[in-house]
């Protein structure tokens, strides 16, 4: 699993309209969607990947500001994250390219790829949703026997099975 470069931008407010019992405000995110909660071990199993290879983080160290869970198949590693940040965020982050827009599930989404890639090994879509975006990312298994097809192939069977249970 690859994440490079996670900014953490901390949230400054001084109203949010929640008070304490002792007058003063608080500025407590949201909670974010956890796919390792909500994804269910049979949606797992459909889009190919083996639900007891669950990996909560990055090589399991939990990243401020995101939820992550990433699960192994037998050719493809699959990971969806969530953080509040915006599409635009991908978007600009250095190192991110070749965007298009693709529909998977009936669901509107930016596709990218990171700049380095020049195997072809990673594929990662980006979704709106009221809390930011949720990111499905697809790579190849470094163990796969044989050759294997585009990541961003198998990323729309997968999304096909994963991104109707991403929140809206």
């Amino acid at each position: 699993m690859v994440v490079a470069g996670l900014a953490v931008v901390g949230l400054v407010g001084c109203d949010s309209g929640e008070s304490t019992s002792k007058g003063a405000t608080t500025t407590a995110k949201p909670v974010l969607w956890n796919p390792c909660t909500e994804i269910s071990d049979a949606a797992l199993t459909e889009a190919g990947v083996d639900p007891a290879t669950e990996e909560k983080g990055v090589a399991g160290v939990p990243q401020p500001g995101w939820e992550i869970c990433g699960w192994q198949g037998s050719n493809y590693a699959l990971t969806v994250y969530t953080t509040d940040k915006p599409v635009s965020y991908f978007e600009q982050k250095p190192g991110n390219v070749n965007f298009a827009d693709v529909t998977i599930a009936d669901r509107q989404g930016s596709q990218f790829r990171v700049q380095g890639d020049t195997r072809n090994l990673w594929c990662d879509v980006v979704f709106p949703s009221e809390q930011g975006v949720v990111q499905l990312a697809v790579g190849n298994s470094a163990i796969a026997d044989g050759p294997l097809e585009d990541p961003c192939v198998y990323l729309q069977r997968a999304g096909a099975v994963l991104v109707p249970t991403f929140p809206k």
